[in-house]
C-alpha cells in the first residue's frame, strides 16, 4: 500500500509552526497531520538563513506538535558548494535516518538535477528531475516563456509554464519514490521507506521551486515563538 507526503501551509495560530507535513494511504482515508515543519535558524537569524540558503544549504526542524514541544527529526547540511548539496536527516537523538544529496543540473553528472536518497540500512534510490524530452520542449519554448512572464507580470493575464519537476526515485528495480509536480506530492511506494525520511524529502524538493515558483523556506519572516521547547 503506497503512501502520499505533501508539504502544505497551516492555519496555524500565533506562535506555532506554519508549515505540515500530511500523510495519506493510497488505499482510502483522509490525511492526517505526521509532521510540523520549519526552518531552523542559523547565530544570524533569517538573513544568515537566507545567505546560506543561496549556496545550496537548508535546516530543517520535523516536530511532532504545533507548539514544538517534541522534535521528531532534523535536517542538516553536511556540505554545499559547487551545485552539490548533501544533507543528513538525523532522529530525535541525532542518529542517522538518511541522506540526501542534490546535483545541480550540469554541475553534476548529466543535464538534470540529480537527487540521490540513502537510507540507513535500505538500497539507494536516484532521481532526476523532469524528463528529458520535456526539458527540450521547454528550453526549446524558453524565449516565449520569458515574453510571457513579463506580460503576466503586468497585466496577469497567463500564467508562465514552469520548467519540468517530476521526479522517479528508481533503486534496484523498483521504484521507491515519486515527487509529483501537479499536486506537489511525494508518493512513496516502498514499505521500507522511512516515514521521517520522506517527509523531509518533501521539504527539501519543495524548497528548490523554481524560480517561476514560490520556495516555502524563502520567507523573510519569521513566526514569534511562544512558550518553551524540549527534544
Amino acid at each position: 500500500m503506497s503512501r502520499v507526503v505533501t508539504l502544505r501551509r497551516a492555519r496555524a495560530a500565533e506562535g506555532e509552526v506554519g508549515h505540515v507535513v500530511e500523510l495519506a494511504h493510497s488505499a482510502g482515508g483522509g490525511p492526517r497531520v505526521v509532521a510540523h515543519v520549519e526552518r531552523e535558524l542559523p547565530e544570524g537569524g533569517i538573513p544568515a538563513y537566507l545567505a546560506a540558503r543561496r549556496t545550496g544549504a537548508r535546516s530543517f526542524v520535523l516536530w511532532a506538535d504545533p507548539e514544538r514541544r517534541t522534535r521528531l527529526a532534523t535536517v542538516v547540511t553536511a556540505s554545499a558548494a559547487d551545485g552539490v548539496a548533501t544533507y543528513r536527516v538525523l532522529d530525535n537523538r541525532g542518529g542517522l535516518i538518511g541522506t540526501v544529496v542534490r546535483e545541480k543540473a550540469l554541475h553534476g553528472k548529466g543535464l538534470r538535477t540529480r537527487w540521490t536518497v540513502a537510507q540507513t540500512g535500505c538500497p539507494e534510490a536516484v532521481g532526476h528531475k523532469g524528463r528529458v524530452f520535456w526539458w527540450y520542449v521547454w528550453w526549446l519554448l524558453f524565449g516565449v516563456q520569458v515574453t510571457i512572464t513579463v506580460a503576466s507580470r503586468l497585466g496577469d493575464w497567463w500564467e508562465p509554464a514552469r520548467g519540468p519537476r517530476r521526479i522517479i526515485w528508481r533503486a534496484g528495480g523498483e521504484v521507491p519514490l515519486e515527487f509529483r509536480s501537479d499536486d506537489d506530492e511525494i508518493l512513496v511506494r516502498a514499505h521500507w521507506v522511512d516515514q521521517r525520511l520522506a517527509a523531509a524529502l518533501s521539504a527539501l524538493v519543495r524548497s528548490f521551486d523554481s524560480w517561476l515558483g514560490s520556495p516555502w523556506d524563502d520567507e523573510k519572516e519569521e513566526r514569534k515563538r511562544t512558550g518553551r521547547t524540549k527534544k
